[in-house]
């Protein structure tokens, strides 16, 4: 722009446009003026990203004429980040959002607020979602906003306190990826929790401190999962998810117990399961990794680690003591990991099982608990 006139106005063919009314300190109606004049200036008839960052005095007025004058470009990718800590009021998105964005594919809000439209919501590109701290009308909105994304692949949600939500619904025959957070802020209750049908699902990662979370009709395609949960029954949810390939579990304390009264009737058989990172953080791990064992024929890499540092004793001893070897460990377990290895009796004796029993292990590694964190022992 500098150096010759005929670049002087480039930035307005710009593709991806990133709006922060926090960069230098800047007057906020100076910023509004300028976000105003840039969109009314643009000459490209499309934009591939359009990003706010917004606080301070940010007024619903601003966001809703912003949208509407940005829509006549078609953008692709639509980002809202609002920090409700320098914001005055909170930030509600304007109707046009639901009913004028055609050509979006993604979608990312954070700390906003939406509005219930009486027209229907259209999203028929939309393959990219991301709801973080976003406020709702209530329980059916959620549904009607996730029925109108037909081909909707990648959903991301992290639920806040009073989000007017109880059961979030996700009913979507397109999601390949699904991730799913509740704030720890929210208290836990047996009457909040999510309801999950989505048979193409490939990825599934979800971290909830208390409510339930219910699969229905199966993952069949499942292949990786990660999955943090304090429930009260968690053996329901994980008799849904059997066929996962790759799972990383942590079941909360209170939750393993609850497992283990349940686990041995309803037989969990995690038939294409390869891989397990087993969270030791409660004490009655080892009784859950006997079971995963018995259901794991497949079973070829096994991790244990301690994430998140509720063990305060010992583990309890096996409940079962594992007189048939389960079939993974005759046949197919190659790698054992152990992170954290504290060298209690019980401990010790799943080691000498695993090293006894392990006719096809290739490697056991494990690492103490010490302050070195390259201190391990490796047997190949």
């Amino acid at each position: 722009m500098v150096l010759s006139k005929r670049w002087q106005f480039l930035w307005m063919m710009v593709p991806k446009l990133v709006y922060d009314d926090s960069y230098q300190n800047l007057e906020y109606g100076k910023f509004s003026r300028f976000v105003d004049r840039s969109l009314f200036m643009r000459k490209a008839p499309g934009i591939e990203t359009l990003h706010f960052k917004l606080g301070q005095n940010c007024g619903n007025g601003d966001i809703q004429w912003w949208i509407r004058a940005a829509s006549k470009f078609c953008f692709r990718e639509l980002i809202i980040e609002i920090n409700c800590s320098t914001s005055a009021s909170p930030s509600i998105l304007p109707r046009s959002l639901y009913t004028e964005c055609r050509m979006l594919v993604t979608l990312k809000l954070k700390k906003a607020v939406l509005v219930d439209v009486s027209s229907p919501t259209c999203f028929p590109s939309l393959k990219n979602l991301s709801l973080v701290s976003v406020k709702y009308p209530g329980n059916e909105f959620v549904k009607s906003l996730l029925s109108s994304c037909h081909v909707l692949e990648d959903l991301v949600v992290e639920q806040c306190i009073n989000d007017n939500v109880t059961i979030f619904s996700v009913k979507v025959p397109s999601l390949k990826s699904l991730v799913l957070r509740t704030s720890k802020e929210r208290a836990p209750d047996g009457e909040s929790g999510f309801v999950v049908e989505a048979p193409s699902l490939e990825y599934l990662d979800i971290d909830q401190t208390g409510g339930f979370c219910v699969i229905e009709n199966g993952m069949p395609n499942l292949a990786e999962a990660y999955v943090s949960v304090l429930h009260h029954h968690p053996v329901k949810f994980l008799s849904s998810i059997t066929s996962v390939k790759r799972l990383y579990l942590c079941l909360l304390p209170h939750s393993i117990l609850s497992c283990m009264q349940d686990m041995y009737p309803i037989r969990c058989v995690f038939h294409r399961l390869v891989h397990i990172t087993l969270c030791t953080c409660d004490d009655e791990w080892l009784n859950l990794l006997a079971c995963l064992l018995k259901g794991s024929p497949k079973l070829i890499s096994l991790k244990l680690e301690k994430h998140h540092g509720h063990l305060i004793c010992s583990p309890s001893p096996l409940r079962d003591d594992l007189s048939s070897v389960p079939e993974c460990v005759l046949s197919s377990l190659e790698t054992v990991e152990w992170v954290d290895y504290e060298g209690t009796e019980a401990e010790r004796q799943l080691v000498e099982f695993i090293l006894r029993n392990g006719s096809c292990l290739k490697k056991f590694v494990i690492s103490p608990e010490s302050v070195n964190p390259d201190k391990k022992y490796e047997m190949i």
